[in-house]
């Protein structure tokens, strides 16, 4: 009589038969949220991308011209010199006469005082600054009140505010409280009113004529000659008489000297290092948006773009090249040396630029224009007002387009969890009817083996 076997698991077929059973939809779905997921994140790397290419607009156009202006001095040890977009060429003569200086004192002999409490105040310029309270700077608590301790006290007083910096120096043996003005000049010089302080020894150490060890001065530069110049008097050592010009003064000069000569003019390198940025930064823009659509290349392995069947982005990508090659005329880009090639993006060519700066270096501002709300204009006006139909954060395409792809998201994890359940449903089903199943075979083998026993071949 013939053997039935048992050749199966319940549980692996069950599973074989649920996953068949909900594959071709797990698969579809599988791939709607794997496109989903790579869609809100290039949705915000685009947001990203178009978001720093319209701060870098923002900042190249802000000073109202691409043009860069430098200035120098004629004796680089004297000083140093930058000039902002609305310095004026031309030369000027500097004499530098003296330099500003910071006040520092040190007042000499301190020794341990017995904590009397009382105040110390610290004037700056003859006024007053502020006051430390003795009692409080004894941090310790005990009976005597160090230099040290004082020290702690003006550096960590609140309405100090840096102003003034304490620290102790010892010099053979003898102590030494060391007061450094933050600021340079006049005003700045440091004295102490020890009315308020009780302890006899202290107040008497404190009261004497403290060491000079710097004077605090104003700067003295006179524009032209010394003595027969214009005297400029201020307690720093940056200068901003010259409109547009910031001068730093870092060494004085000898009597007799010739005065040092400032000359602002144009910053051919520093305005093409500009318009580099400029074609960079649209490059870099450019090079995410094609990556977003690149129809991919199966011959190489290359995948197309999470965007490349989108229209919208599409147009992006064009509307952005067709904003540069519109350009046309005298001083277009391609005269300042700025040329779009094949694929949209853009090249410089520093000599041209430089050649036709020279020709007519107004040009170029009226080209790049200006992104600045409320005075946006040219090309840099025109990108940036296109890109915001994007950018907005009320009611730009990126925030829809993100909106909507986080409904989908939420609406494929649903799909998920009731395709999840279908499977579990299937899972239990199978399982139970082949569990079933299989206790019915191993009873009809039961019984086989019953028969074969009671009616078997018992010859041999």
């Amino acid at each position: 009589m013939a053997t039935i076997g048992n050749t199966y698991d319940p549980a692996t077929t069950a599973t074989g038969l649920a996953t068949n059973y909900t594959s071709a939809r797990q698969s579809i779905l599988t791939a709607q949220t794997k496109q989903a997921s790579s869609a809100a994140a290039a949705l915000s790397s685009l947001r990203s991308a178009i978001s720093g290419y319209q701060s870098s607009l923002l900042s190249l156009t802000s000073g109202k011209t691409m043009l860069t202006q430098a200035a120098t001095f004629s004796n680089t040890a004297i000083g140093s010199a930058s000039a902002g977009v609305n310095a004026t060429a031309g030369n000027y003569s500097f004499f530098v006469e003296r330099l500003a200086t910071a006040n520092q004192v040190s007042y000499n002999g301190l020794a341990d005082s017995a904590a009397d409490g009382g105040s110390l105040g610290i004037e700056l310029g003859g006024a007053p600054g502020f006051s430390i309270n003795l009692a409080s700077a004894n941090s310790d608590g005990n009976a005597t009140l160090t230099p040290r301790e004082i020290a702690a006290a003006i550096n960590a007083e609140p309405t100090n505010n840096g102003r003034v910096s304490a620290s102790i120096v010892t010099v053979n043996g003898v102590t030494q409280l060391m007061l450094t003005s933050k600021a340079t000049g006049a005003a700045g010089n440091i004295s102490l009113n020890t009315a308020a302080v009780n302890n006899a020894g202290l107040k008497t150490a404190l009261s004497n004529a403290p060491t000079q060890v710097t004077t605090g001065q104003d700067a003295l530069v006179w524009l032209g000659a010394q003595g027969s110049g214009t005297a400029i008097n201020q307690a720093s050592n940056v200068f901003t008489n010259v409109d547009g010009v910031t001068m730093t003064f870092t060494k004085a000069q000898a009597p007799g000297d010739a005065p040092v000569t400032l000359t602002v003019a144009s910053d051919n390198a520093g305005t093409v290092a500009k318009v580099q940025k400029f074609v960079d930064d649209y490059n870099k823009l450019k090079t995410v948006i094609d990556a977003m659509v690149a129809p991919g290349d199966p011959a190489k392995g290359a995948n197309p773009g999470v965007f490349a069947n989108d229209g919208g982005v599409r147009v992006l990508q064009a509307r952005m090249v067709s904003m540069l090659r519109g350009a046309n005329g005298a001083d277009s880009l391609a005269a300042y040396g700025i040329v779009a090639t094949r694929d949209g993006s853009l090249s410089l060519n520093a000599t041209r630029l430089t050649s036709q700066l020279a020709v007519s270096p107004k040009g170029l501002d009226t080209l790049i224009g200006s992104s600045v709300n409320g005075a946006s204009s040219g090309i840099a006006g025109s990108l940036d007002g296109y890109l915001k139909e994007w950018s907005s954060s009320t009611d730009g395409q990126l925030k829809q387009r993100l909106e909507q792809n986080t409904k989908l998201q939420t609406s494929l994890v649903k799909r998920q969890d009731q395709l999840d359940k279908q499977y579990d449903s299937a899972y239990k089903r199978y399982l139970l009817q082949f569990t079933q199943l299989q206790t019915l075979q191993s009873r009809m083998a039961s019984n086989t083996s019953m028969f074969d026993a009671l009616f078997g071949d018992k010859s041999n």
